[in-house]
């Protein structure tokens, strides 16, 4: 049998981009397959860098949503140490807001600079709490339970796990010949120190004897290095942050900024407004190197006014989302698929790179969305209920949950999230998202390997090493498409067993 392979146009199936969107009528994911390509390499040699934004690379095409069960400054650093990047949400203050800014842009990988503390008058028994909710111990104590303070111990499993009374005080039981580094030591010689004194915490301290980070043995064992880590150009992490339409917002920005924020997302759920354009306009004026993303947006027209403010990016989406229902409530909105194909070939013309926000619930979502135009997923179910998004886990009919909700829903708005809907202020709220909850994912630095090797296949089986690649293809028409039946979307999943195991997308 001849080695050839057949890529000429004579022997193309299927419909090209233009003629599977040309169709009047709205697709989404999972409306459609891409057809197979040629598979001439390995999935280890598929390359997942993209833009977030005119001037932003990413290694990876993953940003996790700024809402307020989703993203906060521990999810932010792991998503960059991931090579993602995450978006601070705003049901905050500015202050607030910019605290989360300042832990990712100050963070040091192995370093734990934002520890808990506790002070000598705490008890037994708010250990026992942080161990529970937290899942460690190995606590310091200052001299007062804050970072002002000058450290006098550490508190560990050995100090307590014999003592039946849980309410001594911890000045009582804990060890105060503590072993510290110096403020300035490299990870390098932290790790030295923790292994020659067989400690498992070492605290940092400056001069003075307060203390500046921690540093764990179990994070050394299982932090290894991030080589496609989101850094500036002073190799500290990338972090996003949102912010809505509103005068208040301005001088938000302006906080941000001097916290080092990456990029400002605008936060709307409809774009298209001249509050979007004067506020994009404002922080391109005002503010030197800031990116601005515009959104959210689903039609050309939307995209094209947004973009002629000076938008670097956009984002994609209006009402696709797992907890979202703009669309029944108000009736607007857009099928997520037909709206990034459309905007993104459109934004291509200027060189503007597009978000696709929503609608996102497995691999395959985000391979189709990328094969489409999308230069980047922006995701809060997958990320909702992962060890970094915010919030406690419960435990409801023995599944460890996390609660997930709409920025639109009742409770959300009640917080501060109707700023992205022109609703802040009216007594009646009318609520276009929901509330609810999502399984234990685990951490993010095991799911987001989990995601990207998902991917690399995927990109494989299409028969494209790279996402630009897939974009040419998909102009070019050489990426080819099939629309699918109800009836193909039954059969292409799970069917005819009597009983399965569901895989459940938490890698260990």
């Amino acid at each position: 049998m001849s080695n050839q392979t057949y890529r000429d146009s004579e022997y193309l199936d299927g419909l090209s981009g233009d003629e599977l969107f040309s169709l009047q009528i709205g697709l989404t994911y999972r409306d459609f397959l891409v057809l197979p390509g040629f598979i001439d390499f390995h999935p280890s040699e598929v390359e997942l860098e993209t833009r977030l934004t005119r001037n932003i690379k990413l290694k990876r095409p993953f940003i996790s949503s700024p809402m307020d069960t989703v993203t906060e400054s521990q999810m932010a650093i792991a998503q960059a140490l991931m090579g993602g990047i995450g978006i601070i949400h705003y049901n905050n203050t500015i202050e607030e807001q910019v605290a989360h800014v300042a832990k990712v842009k100050r963070f040091e990988n192995g370093f734990i600079t934002d520890p808990v503390i506790l002070g000598p008058k705490n008890t037994i028994r708010d250990l026992d709490w942080i161990k529970e909710h937290k899942g460690f111990t190995g606590i310091p104590v200052t001299e007062d339970g804050s970072r002002d303070s000058k450290l006098v111990g550490i508190v560990t499993n050995r100090d307590i796990d014999f003592e039946k009374n849980r309410e001594i005080t911890l000045d009582k039981v804990m060890t105060t010949n503590v072993i510290t580094g110096k403020a300035g030591i490299t990870l390098q010689e932290a790790n030295d120190i923790i292994k020659k004194s067989k400690i498992g915490k070492l605290p940092i301290v400056d001069s003075n004897g307060k203390l500046v980070s921690l540093v764990s043995r179990s994070d050394l064992k299982k932090n290894k290095e991030f080589p496609d880590a989101s850094k500036d150009e002073n190799k500290r992490l990338r972090c996003g942050a949102a912010v809505s339409t509103l005068l208040e917002s301005r001088d938000r920005v302006a906080a941000l900024y001097e916290a080092g924020v990456d990029v400002i997302i605008i936060d709307s759920a409809q774009g298209n407004s001249n509050y979007q354009i004067e506020m994009i306009q404002f922080i391109k004026k005002e503010f030197k190197n800031l990116e601005v993303v515009g959104g959210n947006v689903v039609t050309r027209a939307q995209a094209e006014n947004l973009i002629r403010a000076g938008a670097d990016g956009l984002r994609i989406g209006m009402g696709p989302g797992s907890i979202c229902i703009t669309q029944d409530t108000m009736a607007v909105g857009r099928a997520q698929a037909t709206a990034v194909f459309q905007t993104a070939r459109h934004a291509a013309k200027y060189d503007v790179p597009v978000i696709a926000d929503g609608g996102i619930s497995n691999i395959g979502d985000i391979a189709n969305a990328l094969a489409i135009g999308a230069s980047t997923c922006m995701m809060g179910f997958m990320f909702a209920g992962t060890t970094e998004a915010p919030g406690e886990y419960f435990y409801e009919n023995g599944i460890r949950l996390k609660k997930y909700r709409g920025m639109a829903s009742i409770e959300a708005m009640k917080a501060g999230g109707d700023k992205r809907y022109f609703n802040e202020g009216q007594k009646v709220k009318v609520a276009q998202g929901v509330s609810g909850s999502v399984v234990d994912r685990g951490s993010i630095l095991n799911f987001i390997p989990y995601l990207s090797q998902g991917l690399r296949l995927s990109f494989q089986d299409m028969g494209f090493k790279s996402i630009p690649e897939i974009h040419k293809a998909l102009r070019d028409g050489n990426l080819r498409f099939e629309r699918r039946s109800e009836s193909a979307q039954a059969q292409g999943s799970v069917h005819g067993l009597y009983s399965f195991s569901a895989p459940t997308m938490r890698a260990e």
